[in-house]
């Protein structure tokens, strides 16, 4: 049998207003990092790592959010 795993894109998310720390905190289980689902131009769409959060998200972040290299 052949392997098909496939290597998913990761960014860390670092929350920036009181909105996104709650939402880090509480939904996101204080976890940094994202799964890249879908990428365009200059925006890439993410989900936490518990899949419990999903976010269109500019790709030099927001006022909510910044993403961590």
């Amino acid at each position: 049998m052949i392997s098909t795993k496939v290597k998913r894109k990761m960014v860390n998310v670092e929350p920036i207003s009181a909105k996104a720390k709650n939402r880090f905190a509480n939904i996101m289980d204080n976890l940094h990092g994202c799964v890249v689902e879908q990428e365009k131009d200059d925006l890439l769409f993410l989900a936490s790592i518990n899949r419990k959060y999903f976010m269109w998200l500019p790709k030099n972040g927001n006022e909510h959010w910044k993403i961590v290299k």
